[in-house]
């Protein structure tokens, strides 16, 4: 159980200090009446911070997936019990103890009299300000359900797109880092070994032999000095992306690349129209959203294009005409936006255009994944296939030399 230290005053008026055991922040202050004392002070105990506070996903920070989960379940539940029971069902059935920590003292918060928004707040790692904005939202307006059930479907959206950049990502990250690695065990250790063999017979080696002789002798020597000047370089190059200036000019290169920098503004566009859309229909300011969204956009060049926008709107523009001056939106997002301010139903085009985009980026992925594999391994396969027949052709010019 919690533990909290306090300061408090009895009758005579003397201060009382210690510490006591409760569920919650409300439970403690309930004991200490029970104790004749009054609070001054109610704090979680300093121990029991360190042990939150201590690791990367202590003190209960929810990851993407368990967040997407909990608010799904929260959605369900809401609608058929009171918010305080709903949450703690859904924290006394999660399987993580972090998660059932972070759910507790959001349930102790709202039994103190806060808010969920505001319980949500004091766990700002693990709900995000626009996730909290929303629900905050859902309260004011006393639509709170059906906007926990648009924040889980955007969640689920999120996730999905997520994992599939994960897997264009990774997979032909492995797929390139394993072909590099066969590679470089033949040139260090397979072709040193054949090559002895060679060595004394007075016959001149056929070029490619000579070529590759000279690569592994390289890797032999040298592999490890540049296998050592990149992790250098990858640990310089990480430390200057925390430099503002330079991580904006790293964004802005990205974004000229071929494919890559388009690719990368349809998805970060995608994402924001959804968010946007989600937002709108759930009745928050349209300037209000683009503030908390522009936080969530990890490109600084499109961050700062969001924040423009922001600008434009509170001097009185129009979506549409700021998202066209910043030059970094895809056109077709500018013309759906157009489409909604002059309909009223910003919020369905901004919808239609998140789901365009989405089927740009899955199209792709699917033929850039199905086209590169195939690449690289045939790539491979002509680096392994140089080497073997730089190995066979002495053997070859050997025996031709015999049998004359």
């Amino acid at each position: 159980m919690p533990e909290f230290d306090y300061v408090a005053m009895d009758i005579r008026g003397r201060t009382k200090k210690g510490a006591l055991a409760a569920g919650t922040e409300r439970e403690a202050r309930q004991e200490l009446a029970r104790r004749a004392l009054t609070p001054v002070k109610i704090a979680p105990a300093l121990g029991q911070k360190s042990r939150a506070g201590g690791g990367k996903m202590a003190a209960g920070r929810l990851s993407g997936k368990e967040l997407t989960l909990v608010t799904r379940q929260l959605a369900t539940l809401i609608s058929v019990t009171p918010l305080e029971e709903a949450l703690r069902t859904i924290a006394s059935q999660a399987d993580q103890k972090r998660v059932r920590e972070v759910l507790f003292r959001v349930h102790g918060a709202v039994l103190e009299g806060f808010r969920l928004s505001d319980a949500m707040g004091r766990e700002a790692r693990s709900f995000p300000p626009l996730y909290r904005a929303m629900v905050a939202a859902g309260e004011s307006s006393g639509a709170l359900p059906g906007i926990l059930e648009r924040l889980a479907d955007l969640q689920e959206r999120q996730q999905e797109i997520s994992g599939k950049v994960v897997s264009a990502l990774v997979y032909p990250a492995m797929l390139s880092v394993t072909a590099i690695l066969v590679v470089a065990a033949l040139m260090g250790f397979v072709v040193p070994k054949i090559v002895e063999q060679f060595e004394g017979l007075g016959q001149s080696l056929p070029l490619l032999t000579r070529i590759v002789i000279v690569i592994s002798n390289l890797v032999q020597q040298f592999g490890w000095m540049v296998l050592l000047a990149l992790v250098i370089g990858g640990i310089i190059f990480a430390r200057a992306l925390r430099d503002e200036g330079f991580r904006t000019r790293f964004d802005r290169r990205v974004l000229t690349l071929p494919l890559i920098g388009k690719l990368l503004r349809d998805l970060n566009a995608a994402l924001l129209s959804r968010t946007l859309a989600t937002m709108v229909s759930s009745g928050l300011p349209l300037l209000e959203g683009l503030t908390i969204a522009a936080r969530t956009v990890q490109n600084r060049v499109l961050r700062a294009a969001v924040e423009n926008v922001a600008i434009s709107i509170r001097e009185g523009g129009s979506l549409s005409a700021a998202m066209r001056r910043t030059e970094v939106f895809p056109a077709i997002l500018i013309y759906m936006a157009a489409s909604g301010e002059n309909s009223g139903r910003l919020d369905l085009m901004l919808e239609r255009a998140a789901e365009y985009l989405e089927r740009e980026f899955n199209t792709f992925t699917a033929v850039a994944l199905s086209l590169l594999e195939p690449v690289i391994i045939v790539v491979m396969g002509l680096v392994v296939a140089a080497i073997v027949l730089a190995v066979l052709l002495p053997i070859l010019q050997i025996n031709t030399a015999v049998l004359r």
